[in-house]
């Protein structure tokens, strides 16, 4: 183990994997970091190669949990600062001491996504560009890109700022689980920031992409009304509504999200009003970049410095 191993541990997630998680668990195990890998109930035996690797403590999870896997690993830690992976990813060594040192340095700090290099070309994830522009009022104080979500598979956290938050909520299963959570650390005061010398690399898997949108669109819209205003709420409901192709996972999401409806009245803590500004500056974004359904034809985005001014809509 690396000096950085008091300090920073791996969290991998892995969901029946087995034919592919080796490259991935030896460019990990090359980080000589503390890896728990936690398996959400694969059953082509994942865990039992996880298990064959020297080093990892696995933890074998009866069931798949969806993103909420990763508090059992967040648990099993004993560092400050946890890096999240996915089955299909891994993180360049170069840039792991400087996160560390960013965290201490800066204690309001709970998470800091990682630029995401994808495929054997390594190119550029578009996220991490937009994530690279960010819109939201900047505090020069702190390093990177001011964020109010992250990716799940590229971040490195506070192991207190996230169980304080109660980390993943199983509810929402996977698909845009993110949502909630970066939410939560935002209204209790946790800093996000988008780091780009932090570098993952994805090798996508789409194997169980295919089955999520209905839970992506279910999120998206329970997340809103946990979290906003109602006005806010309203206005990316239906916006969500109108984006969303018709089609059984459209009708899927609908139903799940009726579903929720209790949850939703039982739970709902509006964020306040100075924090809604800045998420009303990434809606806007998102509503720019959107098509018109009905006049596609000669389309060009809204220009992005007008999203700046969207605080005061």
């Amino acid at each position: 183990m690396s000096a950085l191993g008091h300090r920073l541990s791996v969290v991998l997630l892995t969901y029946n994997c087995a034919h592919r998680v080796a490259p991935i668990l030896e460019r990990l195990l090359e980080l000589q970091l503390p890896i728990i890998a936690v398996d959400n109930g694969s059953r082509d035996g994942t865990a039992d190669v996880l298990a064959g690797y020297g080093g990892i403590d696995v933890v074998r999870l009866p069931e798949n949990v969806g993103a909420a896997g990763r508090n059992a690993g967040a648990e099993r830690a004993h560092t400050p600062y946890v890096l999240f992976c996915d089955d299909d990813g891994w993180y360049d060594p170069a840039g792991l001491s400087k996160i560390c040192d960013l965290f201490d340095e800066h204690p309001e700090l709970g998470l800091l996504n990682a630029r995401i290099l994808v495929g054997d070309e390594q190119y550029l994830d578009p996220i991490s560009a937009e994530m690279a522009d960010s819109p939201l009022a900047d505090e020069p104080a702190l390093p990177g890109k001011p964020l109010l979500s992250f990716m799940a598979g590229a971040a490195a956290v506070r192991v207190s700022a996230y169980k304080e938050v109660g980390g993943y909520d199983e509810r929402f299963f996977i698909g845009g689980e993110e949502e909630t959570l970066a939410l939560k650390l935002a209204k209790a005061g946790w800093r996000m920031r988008y780091v780009p010398d932090f570098v993952v690399h994805h090798q996508p898997s789409l194997a169980n992409a295919g089955g999520l949108r209905a839970y992506g669109m279910r999120n998206t819209l329970v997340n809103a009304w946990l979290h906003r205003p109602w006005r806010s709420a309203l206005r990316w409901t239906v916006f969500t509504l109108a984006d969303t192709p018709k089609n059984r996972d459209f009708a899927k999401g609908v139903w799940l999200t009726l579903r929720a409806l209790p949850w939703i009245v039982r739970e709902r803590a509006p964020m306040s009003a100075e924090l809604d500004a800045e998420q009303i500056i990434l809606d806007r974004r998102r509503f720019a970049q959107r098509r018109p359904v009905f006049s596609r034809r000669g389309w060009q985005p809204e220009d992005p410095a007008s999203w700046e001014s969207a605080s005061t809509g």
